[in-house]
């Protein structure tokens, strides 16, 4: 590529102070602070003026040099670079680089139809979609294929780690401040389960967490196609708190760490008596973070489309009939608890609260109960200083529906509190709970420490799925014994749920 000239410099430099200050790309040099990230507006900056006073011809010829990534980005800034970044002139040199001379070809089972700007019809954007199309299908067929690989207990592709590591996947995560600074942690810890991953970022602690007003946590995609320079790079966004106001709460301590969760899946070690950010986990769930982790755009997550359900015939006054659960129980280092439950369901249906009830293991039913492994912690480490909080660990839990598809996926944090003046006539041992809840639903657990074998066991597990999910998942709005014309219930399709 050749080298980029003065004038390419500083529209780089003035395109990523946008980008920066908008909170669409992070501040060079990870892990350091960016500086003020005040936005840059036209008329108040030397380099802003000029860039706007260029001729359209020069702009597009220093956007020219831009990789495919760099013009996504740029043309976040404005509507001008919008355009500019969208000229079919670049994206035909930038897709000749790649590919070669233009002709029609097959990717995939899509064909590439004559989509040159001297076809007949409009030609604008032509290129790019192109470029697109065909750079997407190469790879998207490659590791889809490689996903259809399904594990029967978690209903999750078995080589979500494998795909994830073949296309050099890693993640950053951004912390924004209330005065405007960035700082961007680039290399992760992580720690693979069977249907989870945590990563664990840590070494820099100069950031106070009241100071915090945003986080970003992006997947990134190192280039490695030959018309991209080693640096270039795809983000792809997956999630945003702003943590003045996002709920959290305090979760455990130990002698140096004090432990904050920002549900659903963020925890927050902060040096005690410091309050700086000592360091930051987050767990995430294996359904679909491989297109989480590369289809999504550097301001926008991925969504995941609906997916349609096999045709089924069953009576829907049976309620939720034949699901799973993959349940497993964790930290950084080890499985405390893993286990697979089968033909989960609860027959005519009664609801309390918004939320049907799947009962996992019985409290009643001493065959039932599970023994956990060790004891109930999460390990952390900063820097050279390591420790664990006691009474916290990693949950994951995967439900599956009758058709055996993933309906309901969590990996998140969770922590145990005492439960009082309950008698117990099977164990004689101290009792704790342990509670998770969404939007989608709760977990309740009850455990039970018994002093002599120094073990924890797991006498009750209820999972809680809420109706509003259900009925969505089964394109049905049922609040009552008759539909929500007033018609039979008869009508209802698979898996609506009624209300007595």
């Amino acid at each position: 590529m050749p080298a980029q000239t003065a004038p390419t410099t500083r529209l780089h430099d003035f395109v990523r102070g946008k980008l920066v200050s908008r909170g669409r790309l992070a501040a060079p040099g990870g892990g350091r602070h960016a500086g003020r990230g005040t936005e840059m507006k036209p008329g108040r900056s030397a380099d802003s003026g000029t860039q706007h006073r260029l001729p359209s011809e020069i702009l597009i010829k220093i956007l020219s040099y831009l990789d495919a990534s760099s013009l996504l980005c740029i043309s976040h800034v404005s509507k001008l670079f919008h355009h500019l970044a969208n000229d079919d002139v670049i994206w035909q040199k930038i897709y000749q680089s790649e590919f070669g001379v233009w002709k029609p070809t097959l990717v995939g089972d899509v064909e590439v139809k004559d989509n040159r700007p001297d076809a007949e019809g409009p030609a604008a954007g032509r290129w790019k979609m192109m470029y697109f199309r065909i750079m997407a299908g190469c790879e998207v067929k490659t590791w889809r294929k490689q996903l259809r690989n399904i594990s029967p207990h978690t209903g999750l592709p078995r080589q979500t780690e494998l795909v994830l590591r073949n296309l050099n996947v890693s993640w950053e995560l951004t912390l924004c401040s209330k005065l405007g600074e960035r700082m961007t942690w680039e290399k992760s810890q992580g720690f693979f389960f069977e249907s989870s991953v945590i990563f664990r970022w840590s070494g820099v602690n100069s950031l106070k967490y009241h100071h915090i007003s945003s986080i970003h946590l992006y997947a990134v995609r190192k280039k490695t196609w030959k018309s991209f320079e080693a640096r270039s790079c795809w983000r792809s966004l997956m999630l945003k708190l702003d943590t003045k106001t996002h709920p959290h709460h305090f979760i455990g301590y130990d002698g140096l760490i004090k432990l904050l969760l920002l549900p659903p899946d963020i925890v927050i070690g902060i040096w005690r008596g410091q309050n700086c950010v000592a360091f930051v986990m987050v767990s995430l769930h294996f359904h679909k973070l491989v297109e989480k982790s590369l289809l999504g755009s550097p301001a926008c997550p991925y969504f995941e489309p609906a997916d349609p359900l096999p045709p089924d015939n069953s009576d829907p006054a049976l309620g939720l009939h034949g699901y799973s659960l993959h349940f497993v129980l964790h930290n950084t280092a080890t499985e405390i608890m893993s286990a697979h439950f089968h033909r989960l369901s609860c027959s005519t249906v009664h609801i309390q609260r918004g939320l049907v009830e799947l009962r996992v293991i019985n409290r009643s039913n001493l065959s039932q109960h599970r023994p956990l492994s060790g004891s109930i912690k999460l390990p952390w480490k900063s820097q050279e200083l390591e420790g664990a909080i006691e009474n916290c660990c990693i949950m994951s839990l995967t439900l599956l529906d009758e058709f055996q598809k993933p309906f309901w996926c969590v990996s998140s944090p969770v922590y145990i509190t005492a439960r009082r003046n309950v008698p117990s006539w099977d164990y004689n041992g101290d009792h704790f709970l342990m509670n998770y809840r969404n939007p989608d639903g709760e977990v309740k657990m009850m455990l039970v420490w018994l002093k002599e074998q120094k073990q924890f066991f797991l006498v009750s597990l209820t999972v809680y799925v809420a109706v509003a999910k259900v009925n969505k998942r089964f394109s049905r709005e049922y609040g009552s014994r008759t539909g929500p014309l007033g018609g039979p219930a008869a009508s209802r399709g698979p898996g609506s749920l009624q209300v007595q």
